[in-house]
């Protein structure tokens, strides 16, 4: 059966540079069989954190935080497109992702950063991690890092450059490793329930 993935995406910049990104771990998820779907934080539109999906009385969330809280349930694998804002994370992907917490737990995730910059997001790396980890996925070890976006990915998400080269180069490694956890988290969910 196909993995599940949610490739999550946060900028609500109008000059967006890693929905690039995005695109291309949709794209390429795809062509290695995954049913990989976008999940762009500004399309969805959720408002700043006030409640939580979950303290939300049954059929008085909205209609997009129940299709969300859906979509993240069935899914097998999340990966995370993190862009650096001075030194951390994007407040749009943060703001979808703190609707939940249940919904995340017990599948693994992925990060893939990028900035404008030659340090290609690795601070916004670091810090979805300990987020990620604390909202009950197993990140996996393997991460893509794709610093001037706008010079290794064309608009329509093709690698071109040398940075594109080394995406394209990195990016098997980095599916591999998170279909690998996909893998091991859907049989031992399947075997025995989570312990809470």
């Amino acid at each position: 059966m196909a993995h599940r993935i949610l490739v999550l995406y946060g900028s609500y910049r109008s000059d967006r540079q890693g929905i690039r990104l995005a695109d291309f771990l949709v794209r390429s998820f795809g062509a290695r069989g995954a049913d990989a779907e976008l999940i762009d934080a500004k399309a969805i539109g959720l408002p700043m954190l006030d409640r939580m999906y979950k303290e939300y009385p049954a059929g008085e969330a909205s209609e997009a935080l129940e299709q969300l809280a859906g979509k993240i349930r069935a899914a097998d694998a999340f990966v995370f497109v993190a862009g650096e804002y001075n030194w951390g994370q994007q407040p749009g992907l943060k703001n979808l992702t703190d609707h939940f917490l249940e919904e995340w737990f017990w599948r693994p995730a992925a990060i893939a950063s990028y900035s404008a910059g030659r340090l290609a997001g690795a601070h916004a790396t670091i810090a979805w991690h300990g987020t990620l980890s604390e909202m009950g996925m197993v990140v996996v070890s393997s991460t893509l890092a794709v610093g001037n976006i706008g010079g290794a990915l064309d608009e329509s998400g093709q690698p071109i450059g040398d940075g594109g080269a080394a995406l394209s180069r990195s990016f098997p490694r980095f599916a591999d490793d998170l279909a690998w956890w996909t893998d091991a988290a859907r049989e031992q969910r399947a075997r025995v329930a989570p312990p809470y």
